[in-house]
């Protein structure tokens, strides 16, 4: 079962180590997800599959992620992050592969979120109200009233949504979402409150679509797990094992394991691989399962891009 998932791409599931994102919205206590950053500053954003992200297990141990994508096939297709906004973050967009392509980039940027914790009555910015294009939200920049042309979409604990490229949205203090996106950090700035930040209004203005299929999406129970979210560029599911036990995981395309709470251990040919709560275990190819065992429970999520 492991050596089949070895045998793809010559490298067994390995361990990686999260890279911290400085940004001005960011927190400095990252409890209980991570005892430390390893910086003073403001943190908004833990990479867990970001290319500057270490190898912590196995062979490739100490290298990056990004300068291990000949051994493992290519450039790993999907960025899960984990945000941890203590302040609004900007109100942006991001283009699809077409129009990323038309500008100079390598991908667009469609990605969704997962929430894992939301105070009371706590709100994300998702699309534009009906009837607003990209003459009304230059107008609103202009006159600092971006804010209300956007749809705001009640979240809590456990809420999926959907993020499709060209969608107008906006995240504030409040929640702790885990998002899986396209291997891309192609942002559009279009209105950041005040901020002495650049704005990216030309071509932000240029990509923004009016109308997209972002929004929450309902989860589907499957046979072991529960999916979350199924698109062109990643399925998201949940796993969770109540108490002490294993059970086989299987990837139809690369992917990784993300700790959410509790924990285990994944078993592999190069030996055990610990998944815990907020890192990942990356699957460098699919066609093969592996076997997560706990002696607590665990609840993780599994993020693939489809083959």
């Amino acid at each position: 079962m492991n050596k089949r998932m070895m045998m793809m791409t010559g490298v067994a599931p390995f361990g990686l180590k999260p890279w911290f994102s400085e940004r001005v919205w960011g927190k400095k206590d990252l409890t209980p997800w991570y005892a430390e950053t390893g910086t003073t500053e403001l943190v908004g954003e833990a990479w867990l599959t970001g290319p500057q992200c270490v190898v912590e297990t196995g062979p490739l141990a100490g290298q990056t992620l990004a300068s291990v994508g000949e051994q493992l096939g290519g450039e790993f297709p999907l960025l899960v992050k984990i945000l941890f906004p203590a302040d609004k973050l900007s109100v942006q967009v991001h283009p699809d592969d077409a129009q990323a392509k038309a500008l100079g980039e390598t991908r667009g940027k469609t990605e969704c979120w997962y929430v894992l914790e939301a105070e009371q009555n706590a709100t994300v910015a998702l699309g534009l109200k009906p009837g607003v294009g990209a003459k009304e939200v230059a107008a609103s920049v202009e006159s600092g009233t971006m804010e209300s042309l956007m749809e705001h979409v009640p979240v809590a604990v456990g809420d999926m949504l959907f993020v499709d490229a060209g969608t107008v949205h906006a995240i504030g203090p409040g929640v702790v979402l885990l998002e899986t996106q396209q291997t891309s950090d192609v942002t559009y700035r279009l209105y950041d409150y005040g901020r002495p930040r650049e704005l990216h209004l030309e071509k932000g203005l240029q990509v923004l679509k009016s109308k997209t299929q972002a929004g929450k999406v309902a989860p589907r129970m499957m046979d072991g797990f529960t999916r979350l979210i199924e698109q062109k560029y990643f399925t998201v599911d949940r796993f969770e094992v109540a108490a002490a036990g294993e059970i086989n995981v299987s990837f139809s395309g690369p992917g990784c394991l993300v700790g959410l709470a509790g924990g285990g251990v994944v078993k592999t040919i190069d030996g055990d691989v610990e998944l815990s709560l907020g890192k990942a275990v990356v699957m460098p190819s699919g066609g093969g399962s592996v076997v997560v065992e706990t002696s607590v429970g665990a609840l993780f999520a599994r993020c693939v891009a489809p083959v």
